[in-house]
């Protein structure tokens, strides 16, 4: 096999088109590099998604709001896979990996899936030639003969230089000041239960001094999460202005990011604030156990264990920051969207052999 020419990879996602998060960004950033690199890269997904993808990288919508067992969905898959004739199918979460595993062998010569998060199985994968886990919690969660651990990475060319903290204002301020310097605490992702916005709120009105908290995004969860602030009184305390699509000068001004999630595959929100030296508190979810000091983790997923770590962390918010300094580090040269597609180019062609 030529091992530099150019591949035929076939990206294919199935999430509902109804949100943009942390898989259908992966998607996106890996599509693109690849295209950049040469490779004739096809995204296969919900229509709702074409225009997020630029011209160099060719788009095919599916009907992946059918069941998984849809005959006109598997009907759809499969020609759109004659057409574009791939070197590589490369299938993104559970529903899109059975999909894959549903194809015909000779529609596609190497069937990879990437598995985003923890699920009670992961049977979908067995079918797949290789398996890709986005963290080690995750991979030591796979049965798979031949899983590799990837984790997801973030282009460094829009992580500019933090923006002067509050922190020096803190210093410079005295007793005798009478305005407060604001705490901005913020927090990002779905709407979902899974994201535990829901503890999060319980927190935050049984800190030692209640800060403001902005959490950015949509979902489903929004009219629990609207009554929750109102029955404990925290309009002024707790805002939910939307999704945002620019997070990262958020984190460039930010005091403190917080991750309240049940479970993570890994985390986009952890390595995009650290990459902009914004500390993070968390969970004890993949992404944060392996990158945080134990000092950032709350001991378990209840409102009065996260309440804690963030009282802790708010009260000596420059202490904070240095004792994530090796994690802000780190970030910078082993997450970046470069090592992750050399890592997934590397694995294409290895199995390919």
């Amino acid at each position: 096999m030529n091992r530099s020419r150019p591949l035929t990879i076939a990206l294919l996602f199935a999430t509902p088109g109804t949100g943009w998060g942390g898989m259908e960004k992966h998607v996106f950033d890996l599509g693109l590099e690849l295209a950049r690199r040469g490779h004739s890269v096809h995204v296969m997904a919900h229509g709702s998604y074409r225009a997020r993808f630029p011209a160099e990288v060719h788009f095919h919508p599916l009907p992946v709001e059918c069941s998984r067992l849809n005959p006109w969905l598997r009907f759809a898959l499969r020609q759109c896979l004659r057409r574009i004739k791939p070197d590589v199918l490369h299938a993104h979460g559970n529903k899109a990996a059975q999909l894959s595993g549903q194809t015909p062998l000779g529609l596609a010569p190497l069937r990879v899936g990437t598995v985003h998060g923890i699920k009670k199985s992961h049977k979908a994968f067995l079918r797949q030639d290789a398996v890709i886990a986005v963290s080690p919690r995750v991979f030591e969660n796979l049965e798979h003969g031949n899983k590799h651990l990837i984790y997801n990475g973030i282009a460094m060319d829009d992580v500019s230089e933090r923006a002067p903290c509050s922190d020096d204002y803190r210093a410079s301020a005295t007793a005798t000041d009478d305005a407060a310097v604001p705490t901005r605490c913020i927090s990002a992702g779905r709407l979902e239960a899974v994201k535990g916005f829901h503890t999060l709120i319980e927190a935050w009105s049984k800190l030692a001094q209640p800060e403001q908290l902005t959490i950015y995004g949509e979902g489903s969860e929004r009219p629990r999460l609207e009554r929750l602030i109102d029955t404990l009184n925290l309009h002024n305390k707790v805002t939910l202005p939307g999704y945002c699509e620019d997070l990262q000068s958020l984190y460039r001004h930010a005091d403190l990011t917080i991750i309240s999630s049940e479970r993570e595959g890994f985390s986009y929100v952890l390595i995009e604030a650290l990459a902009a030296g914004c500390p993070v508190v968390s969970t004890p979810v993949a992404g944060p156990v392996e990158l945080l000091p134990q000092s950032a983790l709350s001991h378990d997923g209840s409102a009065e264990s996260l309440r804690a770590v963030i009282d802790q962390a708010l009260s000596d918010l420059p202490r904070t920051r240095q004792a994530q300094t090796p994690a802000m580090q780190r970030i910078k040269t082993a997450f970046t969207i470069e090592a992750m597609v050399d890592s997934m180019e590397r694995l294409y062609r290895e199995a390919m052999t």
